[in-house]
């Protein structure tokens, strides 16, 4: 996975509960959402969306998300960039 939350419990913590979830508005590929699940905020992660623009390593409040280059490669080739 090229998409890696350190901590998941600050996740919810900080990202979810201070900021109200700011992931969920700030990439443009709509990775991130959250979701209840038993009554329970829980991070989802749709990885399969992602545009490698690593908006999230930046934009994370707690630097908590950390991109890496997918597997195989240094992520996608833009040649109109």
């Amino acid at each position: 996975m090229h998409l890696i939350v350190k901590d998941m419990t600050l996740q919810k913590a900080s990202e979810h509960d201070v900021y109200a979830g700011p992931s969920t508005r700030y990439c443009p590929a709509g990775v991130y959402e959250w979701i209840e699940e038993a009554g329970t905020p829980k991070f989802v992660i749709n990885a399969q969306n992602c545009v490698h623009c690593k908006t999230c390593d930046i934009k994370d409040p707690n630097q908590n998300i950390v991109w890496v280059p997918p597997e195989g490669g240094g992520g996608p080739n833009y040649p109109n960039m």
